[in-house]
């Protein structure tokens, strides 16, 4: 009997057969096309006052209205070029020493506690430790994202040197690797996805945190827009700009997941 060349179906966490593609598009396009009803019934029929909850006709005219004018465009263009750099100089600090503190007890008993009386400190309460050494450029902004962001990929960093299968490392052993052939080829792989993880995770930090490190004498950006139409109760407005925000995140996200799948293409990503 010749072998079906069709791949086993993907199963959850439960055992159950995961649903295809098309399925969770279909399902998450009726999620938002119900909460954007719900929102309008909710403004058209007035148990909300529209200064508190515009409709989403009044969302979109906004968006029109800042499109126009070009606002719109800079203020997006502003808050993705801080966040990006907030993000990669957080990832490119916070990768070498999650990878050090992984493979490396005394370089994990040296630095895990700086990491653990610093991890709990809100991005916002350094605010105003970073204008006092930075000033109000767009340096302090940065470095108040890469703060934010730094501490959940180095957790998961962490995390995934934790989680390498042993039996992999020996069965490499057993073959004749090396170490540096050990690191690259088996723990590094392995660990990954936790890498990828913890990138995600600290690129939503990045959006939570863009808002308040654009409270630095900011002109431009998406936080600038929400707080500025906040003065204005221009509520419309801060519904587009978290909007926007939402929008940003998702599409990096996802950008982070391709990301995953290309250079993991052994390994089965459920998403």
């Amino acid at each position: 009997m010749a072998k079906s060349d069709n791949p086993p179906p993907r199963r959850d966490a439960t055992g159950k057969q995961e649903l295809s593609k098309g399925k969770r598009n279909l399902l998450a396009f009726a999620a938002l096309t119900s909460l954007v009803v719900l929102w309008w019934t909710v403004s058209a029929t007035g148990l909300m006052a529209g200064v508190l909850l515009p409709s989403p006709v009044d969302v979109v005219k906004a968006f029109i209205a800042s499109l126009a004018d070009g606002s719109l465009a800079r203020n997006v263009g502003v808050s993705l070029l801080r966040v990006m750099e907030g993000f990669l100089l957080a990832l490119f600090l916070a990768v070498p020493v999650g990878i050090l503190m992984g493979s490396s007890q005394i370089a994990r008993g040296l630095v895990e506690p700086i990491v653990e009386l610093l991890r709990p400190i809100p991005p916002i309460a350094v605010i105003p430790l970073v204008i006092l050494w930075f000033g109000i450029d767009e340096l302090s902004k940065i470095l108040v994202i890469a703060y934010g962001a730094f501490f959940p990929i180095l957790v998961n960093t962490i995390a995934g040197f934790k989680e390498v299968d042993r039996t992999h490392i020996r069965a490499a052993q057993t073959l004749g690797a090396k170490r540096v052939q050990i690191f690259r080829d088996v723990i590094l792989p392995s660990a990954f996805p936790f890498i990828v993880v913890g990138a995600r995770l600290g690129m939503s930090m990045a959006f939570i945190v863009l808002v308040a490190a654009e409270l630095i004498a900011s002109s431009a950006g998406l936080g600038y827009l929400i707080n500025d139409a906040r003065y204005n109760f221009r509520t419309d407005q801060i519904f587009l700009g978290i909007a926007c925000i939402g929008v940003l995140g998702f599409m990096l996200n996802k950008t982070l997941l391709e990301i995953e799948r290309r250079l993991l293409k052994w390994k089965t990503v459920g998403h």
